[in-house]
């Protein structure tokens, strides 16, 4: 790839007009076009015009599947990457399917983004806990059986309790996340704990200049899914009542009719002045939040799968955020909140080759973060409106849920 506008997410670094050298699933060499050297065999595939960013990171994506392991392609999952999003990670699944689900997309039995899943909630519902040995047990099923590396504690017990969990987590190599719970006092003591993730949004405004730094230099990362704010009007209804979701062709395509209609078409869940949401002002406690180096993520909380990210990243960023910090937090600080830095999240030699190319420039206006034309994962390049491969092979998807065919779908290529 050459040519193209590159921002790596390696600090602040942007190349203006820049070159990937790729092999295999891999990020071998980033530079300035013509820097880098390589023999005549090599394919070349000229961007002039495009951006290149990392692949997005939903940090809490709720997939949504019905029950049961499907054998062919499933719509939620190849939306998410149709739309850019290269790794998810669920927090709390319905059932252990999706950890199937994680297998085929890996062995390329189904197209999706990479998947990362809690398993079934660790909840106050499902355990009576007694000692800290038993608590090690209950843990014994995530990090041996599910083989998950994180798990989601929701609302367990008491607070010993819930110290129990965290130290039998640390001891399996588990990495636990928490339920924000629309409850202050709740997220400040599992912070104090040592809890290194938690989901849903902070109920308060303003959050002074303690909470801020408490949060930031205690890493807990936070994913505050305004799509269901906690404390004020799901910031989904602004977007569906602004955006026009049944005439999105794209959307259209990859989401089952009677699933686009059952959340775009006389939805119940209320009409709400623009002045009353408040995804603004917790997007500015985001904003001190990055700014004072904490970890935050962006989590779709599977709201509307794959375009639904992107409202979620432009919720956040809303209060102010620099561009190039709510990117970042879509992409290098993501990864760090489920700790996949190491991996994924920048454009750097040695990281795997997950990127979105897009037609126009997110540093000019956040919402060219869905000016989608192409995305790659593991190295294989995909066309992001209809999910063709176009790298290494040719190959067509075929998808069995929708009504039209593509070429019948005006304005998708």
């Amino acid at each position: 790839m050459h040519n193209a506008k590159i921002i790596t997410m390696k600090g602040k670094e942007i190349i203006e007009n820049g070159e990937i050298l790729i092999r295999d699933s891999r990020i071998i060499e980033v530079g300035e076009s013509g820097s880098i050297k390589v023999n005549s065999d090599v394919e070349k595939l000229d961007l002039s015009g495009k951006t290149i960013v990392p692949g997005f990171v939903d940090t809490h994506a709720h997939v949504r599947v019905t029950r049961g392991v499907h054998k062919n392609e499933i719509w939620s999952f190849a939306v998410n990457l149709a739309y850019g999003v290269t790794t998810i990670r669920d927090p709390q699944t319905g059932t252990t399917d999706i950890l199937s689900y994680e297998d085929m997309v890996e062995a390329g039995l189904m197209h999706g983004p990479r998947i990362y899943s809690t398993g079934p909630g660790v909840g106050f519902w499902g355990y009576n806990l007694k000692s800290l040995e038993q608590t090690k047990d209950v843990l014994m099923q995530y990090s041996k059986y599910y083989d998950t590396k994180t798990i989601k504690m929701y609302r367990t017990g008491n607070r010993l309790h819930r110290q129990w969990i965290l130290m039998a987590s640390k001891e399996q190599k588990l990495m636990p996340t928490t339920e924000g719970a629309l409850n202050i006092k709740l997220n400040i003591n599992q912070m104090l704990d040592g809890y290194p993730g938690q989901e849903h949004n902070i109920p308060i405004y303003p959050a002074y200049k303690d909470v801020v730094e408490i949060m930031a230099k205690s890493k807990m990362a936070y994913t505050p899914t305004l799509l269901v704010t906690y404390g004020g009007p799901w910031a989904e209804n602004y977007f569906y009542s602004t955006e026009d979701v049944q005439g999105d062709k794209k959307l259209n395509y990859f989401t089952p009719k009677s699933e686009l209609d059952s959340r775009s078409r006389r939805r119940n869940d209320g009409w709400f002045h623009p002045e009353e949401y408040t995804f603004e002002e917790q997007g500015k406690f985001i904003k001190d939040l990055v700014e004072a180096d904490g970890i935050v993520g962006v989590g779709s909380h599977g709201q509307l799968q794959g375009l639904g990210y992107h409202w979620e990243l432009w919720s956040m960023q809303a209060g102010g955020l620099d561009l190039h910090d709510a990117l970042r937090v879509a992409t290098i600080i993501g990864a760090e909140a489920i700790g996949l830095e190491d991996d994924l999240g920048s454009i750097e030699n040695g990281k795997l080759a997950d990127l979105v190319i897009l037609n126009k420039d997110p540093l000019e206006n956040i919402r060219n973060t869905n000016e989608i034309e192409m995305v790659m994962i593991d190295g294989k390049l995909y066309n992001a409106n209809n999910l063709d491969q176009v790298y290494p092979k040719k190959e067509k998807a075929v998808f069995n849920w929708h009504q039209s065919k593509p070429e019948n779908i005006p304005g998708l290529k």
